[in-house]
């Protein structure tokens, strides 16, 4: 059957956006076989997100630019890469938008964008049709980016950045210091601090925004939420909602999960974007070596380079060091014990899943409001102390949550949150039928 409808989804190419907004995509692929998807990514991300059989179905990709200056050179740092393309927005999308619609003769029926473009709210509206964003994260960074004015007026007042929020019900245990810099900062200098200041001023006006959370996990927050915007549609975990990806582990780590008895291993990931400084990972190894616990460690790189000399070698038979874990199945597996993780909201749902508290180490965006919540709110974890690996701080999280009272209760706690998430994929769940009304906007405007 022809497609009757064509959707333009436009994605951020950092970090884990466009395949988590891909992954949204196919699962509404599947749902609606009228509909045909036009994904507008960079040529690099694309090549990273989809495979060369979808290159010609319904969900097809097209490059959009850069913004990169002729000859950079790539060094590493994507929050750099980051600044140039925002710089680019949202000119880059448009020009190829146009072009799509000049080749099929056809203009587009809705637009599904990462929650970041707040520009989706004007080109919706010059387009006449439903914007979804979609935000990646949990719902509490999204009320804060939607009430930042407030906020940093409310710094201002008391002068601090370890009061707590109690200007909003439910974040008392949440202080501004673990508020992302672009929420509580007013550098209209920076082109990141300025897109989201415009995000969370121009996300009220979308058709509905799109979560990649569900509902039970902060009922009160959905609720506030969803008085602040017209709906609020929370349909994951989109990693557990969507189809799963061709399990792959070649570096055996599910095997050698296998020997270990029941949460006595030590996982540690830091996700695909940023690892701790040097003198960290040091510090968390000798930590390792100290506990002598059995370890899986996903670590890039070279690790007989990064870590204490001789240290692979000196506890090779009780850790396995490899470039990339399965992470979601090695978090369900039933020897691990702690994730050591930087505490970005997939790893953090991935946590839950397997019902493993956390040992978080934030980095940036919303690492360090997650942290915070995952130990002062769910009690489910803790943030390293200082909130950098030193090795007495690590030594004493680790203590903590494997061995002491403390990590007793945080292994109920979060026993009963694994519960909850693996009821999200039953057919009447909150995230199912939320779903099912995404949907229903797609393919009834």
């Amino acid at each position: 059957m022809a497609a009757s409808k064509h959707v333009a989804v436009l994605a951020f190419p950092f970090t884990s956006h466009a395949a988590t907004l891909l992954s949204l995509i196919r699962r509404i692929s599947e749902a609606a076989p009228d509909v045909s998807f036009f994904f507008f990514s960079t040529a690099q991300s694309n090549d990273s997100v989809f495979s060369k059989s979808e290159e010609h179905g319904k969900i097809r990709p097209y490059s959009v630019s850069n913004g990169l200056p002729e000859g950079y050179v790539f060094k590493g740092n994507f929050y750099e890469a980051a600044k140039y393309f925002v710089k680019a927005l949202p000119g880059n999308f448009k020009s190829a938008i146009d072009k799509i619609v000049e080749e099929t003769g056809k203009g587009f029926d809705c637009l599904v964008t990462d929650a970041f473009y707040w520009f989706g709210a004007d080109l919706a509206e010059e387009l006449q049709v439903p914007w979804l964003p979609l935000w990646i994260a949990g719902p509490r960074s999204l009320f804060l980016h939607l009430e930042t004015d407030k906020i940093r007026q409310y710094i201002k007042s008391y002068g601090s950045k370890e009061k707590t929020l109690d200007l909003f019900p439910e974040f008392s245990a949440i202080r501004a210091c673990d508020l992302q810099p672009e929420i509580t900062s007013e550098d209209m200098d920076d082109p990141v601090t300025v897109m989201l200041h415009k995000m969370g001023l121009e996300l009220p006006r979308a058709t509905a925004i799109v979560g990649d959370s569900y509902e039970e996990l902060d009922t009160t927050i959905v609720n506030m939420l969803r008085s602040r915007i017209q709906k609020y549609l929370p349909v994951g975990p989109l990693f557990l909602t969507s189809q799963p990806p061709s399990f792959v582990d070649p570096h055996g780590c599910l095997e050698w999960l296998n020997k270990h008895q029941t949460a006595s291993v030590v996982y540690i990931g830091f996700g695909t974007a940023l690892k701790p400084p040097p003198h960290e990972l040091v510090a968390l190894a000798e930590a390792m070596e100290e506990m002598g616990l059995p370890y899986l460690w996903s670590l890039k790189g070279e690790p007989e380079q990064e870590l204490p000399r001789t240290f692979v070698e000196r506890t090779r038979q009780k850790g396995k060091i490899v470039p990339w874990t399965p992470q979601r199945q090695v978090l369900g597996h039933p020897s691990v014990g702690v994730h050591v993780t930087h505490g970005g909201w997939k790893s953090v749902m991935e946590s839950i899943l397997g019902g493993v508290p956390l040992i978080c180490r934030p980095f940036f965006a919303d690492n360090q409001l997650n942290s915070r919540t995952v130990e002062a709110v769910w009690g489910i974890g803790l943030t390293v102390e200082g909130g950098v690996f030193t090795k007495e701080g690590t030594l004493k999280a680790l203590n903590s949550i494997l061995f002491d009272e403390e990590g007793k209760k945080m292994r109920k706690k979060i026993e009963i949150h694994k519960e909850l998430v693996h009821k999200t994929v039953e057919p009447n769940s909150s995230s199912t039928e939320n779903f099912n009304t995404l949907v229903k906007i797609i393919r009834e405007h």
